[in-house]
């Protein structure tokens, strides 16, 4: 009688660090240049930067990014790239926002949105995942499909929500916090919960640090990374609804340049660009950071031109720090 073999652990090919202030210097240095960034908001423009009404601007517009950010780390951590966020944004904007999809009801457009945004991610995620197109291929050829698309249906004009019932929903408010801020703060919650909690996150942990080894260990790692491009994708769709309810209308041009804001607060944040490691938490931060440097530029009234220096300094800055605190753990 031969010993039955236990089957093969799931493994993870490299450990999976739970951030938290007290755990990692890096997150609390990001609170620092955030409260250093707030502190000059207000010696700058004292009468304006920490009123009520500003808090609430400068959240508002983080929550759009956020939730776009949100869907990258869970791409970045996985090992990928995705360039076609903010057209997939654009592309669910003017979907939901078509005469013929607002003459069935507000339910209906953001089944709508929402269902764009998860199929453009799932294209993504079947062309990176099981036609092994390199990532930043796939993704760019999204980014220039989906924004042509949105011009195609659009028309290259701006679609008006006429739909009451939408707009009083999602620029409504509850217990006196814009409704958009709960869902920016509903979808963080759940995506922390995802990715620190649950199998699927320990997955994506490991499939970012070491493919081979995860498909080793049992892990169908081409489905995993088609299911982190939907996850993606299901955040940019959540985005569009954002952004149009902010702006109360459907453009082409919405989410112009997400992409690169979020991965900027993706790796401002900490999350190596080589997949394995990363933190929601990280992410929140560096989104603030991005969003209050623009708000103080914005109460300044500042040339574009200098806030776009600063944030490109902040970049570099941050891949430099993750270059150095990468050799030093290796010891090359």
């Amino acid at each position: 009688m031969t010993e039955t073999q236990a089957p093969p652990q799931e493994a993870l090919p490299v450990e999976r660090k739970r951030f938290s202030f007290s755990a990692d210097p890096r997150l609390l240095g990001l609170a620092g240049v955030l409260v250093v960034l707030c502190l000059v908001g207000q010696f700058t423009r004292p009468e304006l930067f920490f009123t009520e009404s500003n808090i609430s601007t400068i959240l508002r517009l983080a929550a759009a990014i956020g939730v776009v950010s949100v869907g990258m780390t869970f791409v970045i951590i996985s090992g990928g790239i995705d360039l076609s966020v903010g057209s997939m944004v654009g592309l669910a904007g003017v979907w939901l926002t078509t005469l013929a999809t607002q003459s069935y009801g507000p339910f209906v457009m953001v089944i709508c949105g929402l269902a764009v945004g998860l199929g453009c991610g799932l294209v993504n995620g079947v062309l990176v995942a099981y036609g092994k197109v390199v990532p930043f291929i796939a993704t760019l050829a999204m980014y220039v499909s989906a924004r042509g698309l949105a011009e195609r249906i659009s028309g290259r004009r701006t679609q008006v929500v006429a739909d009451q019932g939408f707009l009083a929903f999602f620029r409504g408010s509850f217990l006196g916090i814009p409704t958009l801020i709960w869902l920016f703060a509903l979808v963080f919650a759940v995506g922390w919960v995802v990715l620190n909690r649950t199998t699927f996150g320990r997955r994506t942990y490991a499939v970012g640090g070491n493919a081979e080894a995860s498909r080793l260990a049992g892990i169908n790692v081409k489905r995993h990374l088609a299911l982190v491009y939907g996850v993606a994708g299901l955040c940019c769709g959540i985005a569009a609804l954002m952004v149009v309810a902010r702006t109360t209308a459907g453009a082409s041009t919405n989410g112009m340049f997400y992409e690169l804001d979020a991965i900027a607060a993706v790796v401002i944040g900490g999350t190596l660009l080589t997949g394995g490691r990363g933190s929601l938490i990280g992410t929140l931060i560096g989104v603030l950071i991005f969003t209050v440097l623009s708000n103080i530029f914005t109460l300044n009234n500042l040339d574009t031109d200098i806030q776009n220096i600063a944030k490109g300094v902040i970049i570099v800055l941050a891949v430099l720090l993750q270059f150095r605190a990468r050799k030093a753990r290796t010891g090359s």
